[in-house]
């Protein structure tokens, strides 16, 4: 059997240029993933919470000390995770109502969306005094 030359080859990362819309298509389902992981922790914090005085003072215990640096950098990344999967959310509601498709638009809103989301992180931790 022939095969003929003018057939178009099957894509592959080593055919493609990276762009925004594919870096953010990505890390939507990073954050997707993050935001599960991100739940999990805020849920045994609230269940260290109301568990009592006692157990909540070993939380306050470990996040006095070194842990606590690592304990925040999770926190302003999962509090980007959930920036960016909302504003990407968004985009995905738009599209589809079957708007917002033309490449050159769309890789212009995942920067935007990308800057938002870090521009929002950095807003919710100095606006609470965190940062």
């Amino acid at each position: 059997m022939a095969t003929n030359s003018t057939r178009p080859l099957s894509p592959h990362l080593q055919n493609w240029r990276w762009h925004a819309t594919m870096a953010s298509s990505i890390l939507h389902r990073a954050t997707g993933v993050a935001n599960y992981i991100g739940a999990v922790l805020v849920s045994v914090w609230l269940v260290l919470l109301a568990a009592g005085p006692e157990t909540y003072a070993v939380w306050e215990e470990l996040n006095a000390g070194p842990v606590g640096i690592l304990i925040t950098l999770a926190l302003v990344g999962f509090t980007f995770s959930v920036s960016f999967h909302l504003l990407n959310g968004i985009r995905h509601l738009v599209w589809d109502a079957g708007i917002g498709f033309d490449a050159k638009g769309s890789n212009l809103r995942s920067i935007l969306i990308m800057a938002g989301a870090v521009i929002i992180t950095a807003g919710i931790w100095i606006a609470g005094g965190l940062l």
